[in-house]
């Protein structure tokens, strides 16, 4: 089990960078789940263009930021950390429940559903303050970075 990886060790395992990195630190791992958290504040990017005067988080930034706690599950589960990298194929049944605001606390937490090959299929759910604001299916291929 892998507990509290900081920023630092989710850097050397994911690719983003600022301003797409968009996972805080896991907070918990295992061979069935990721939890990870992701701290929205008024200073992200994207609020200066996504409904100045009432800052909601886009949608899509949320299932991104879903994305990157299941790659972090994903990798830390494959050979060669270093030379891997996870490409999302499929995003399936994505709901939006409720806005996510500056000031809110993601708390992502993804699941395996199946795993077969270089195939993983994960079921993601993010929450702030208990209450599920999206949800959906994840399924990525893992491929070698260098053919990506």
């Amino acid at each position: 089990m892998y507990k509290n990886m900081d920023i630092n060790r989710i850097m050397e395992v994911l690719p983003h960078r600022y301003p797409m990195l968009l996972v805080d630190r896991i907070i918990e791992m295992n061979e069935e789940k990721v939890v990870g958290i992701k701290c929205v504040t008024i200073n992200e990017q994207f609020f200066q263009g996504h409904y100045p005067g009432q800052p909601i988080m886009p949608g899509v930034l949320i299932v991104e930021s879903l994305a990157q706690t299941g790659a972090m599950f994903i990798l830390i589960h494959v050979d060669n950390l270093e030379t891997k990298v996870p490409y999302f194929v499929k995003i399936d049944k994505v709901k939006f429940r409720k806005p996510v605001m500056p000031g809110d606390v993601l708390r992502n937490e993804c699941k395996l559903i199946e795993h077969k090959g270089n195939i993983f299929v994960l079921d993601a759910k993010a929450y702030v303050d208990g209450k599920v604001v999206c949800e959906g299916e994840l399924t990525a291929a893992i491929v070698d970075r260098d053919k990506a």
